[in-house]
């Protein structure tokens, strides 16, 4: 069973209480618009159809005024030639066919109102058809945005807890150990350099001796010469 059942219940339909109630909005705006333009089909199909009984109801009723018409002017010849009995069934004919002309006539004003019906249903269909489509569109692009958003919040939240966390302990890690390499430099250059000097100090008299060694040997080189 579709979701209208007839046209009034098309065109009476509010779309936006239906699509607030539906589970899935984008379906059932879907399968609305689908049923509208299987209704547009059938209701434009009936109007053509009309259309056309119209215009056969039309040429009829001109048949049979011309019928109408003819009949009158054989009575009218032959009353002139005295052949009463010729111009009574002349008669007899154009009133046959004044009724059929007759007849014919409010057959055609009823087609006339039936086409002119069809052809306000058909604008009333094709306005809720348009209003439909114009919510499908407005629920795509929802849809859409909300997707987005979805995707762009779920990389945001990756990229907090793990790309830029990883790359600032990366950044701090780096500075903390340059950070330990100069304290390291700048600490061990006065301990090395006092290091240097007591060594100096503790050879300092061994290498005065060596000094008044060198001297006396040097010395004693130069007086023996």
């Amino acid at each position: 069973m579709g979701i209208f059942s007839r046209f009034k219940d098309i065109v009476s339909a509010n779309l936006n209480s239906i699509l607030d109630k539906a589970e899935d909005p984008e379906k059932m705006v879907r399968l609305m618009i689908q049923e509208m333009e299987d209704t547009l089909i059938e209701v434009k199909s009936s109007c053509a159809g009309e259309m056309a009984q119209q215009k056969k109801l039309e040429r009829a009723l001109a048949e049979a005024k011309g019928f109408e018409r003819e009949w009158e002017e054989k009575a009218k010849l032959a009353v002139g030639k005295g052949r009463d009995d010729l111009a009574r069934a002349a008669l007899t004919e154009k009133r046959r066919y004044c009724e059929r002309a007759t007849a014919l006539a409010e057959a055609v004003e009823r087609s006339k109102g039936l086409v002119t019906q069809f052809q306000s249903d058909i604008a009333e269909l094709e306005a809720k058809l348009a209003d439909a489509r114009a919510k499908q569109r407005t629920i795509i692009q929802r849809r859409a945005a909300a997707v987005a958003r979805k995707e762009a919040q779920t990389r945001i939240r990756r990229i907090d807890t793990t790309e830029a966390f990883a790359k600032f302990e990366a950044y701090e890690n780096n500075i903390e150990r340059l950070e330990a390499e100069g304290d390291l430099v700048n600490g061990l250059r006065p301990k090395d350099d006092l290091r240097s000097q007591f060594h100096d100090l503790e050879h300092a008299e061994e290498i005065e001796q060596d000094l008044e060694n060198l001297k006396r040997e040097v010395g004693g080189s130069g007086s023996g010469s």
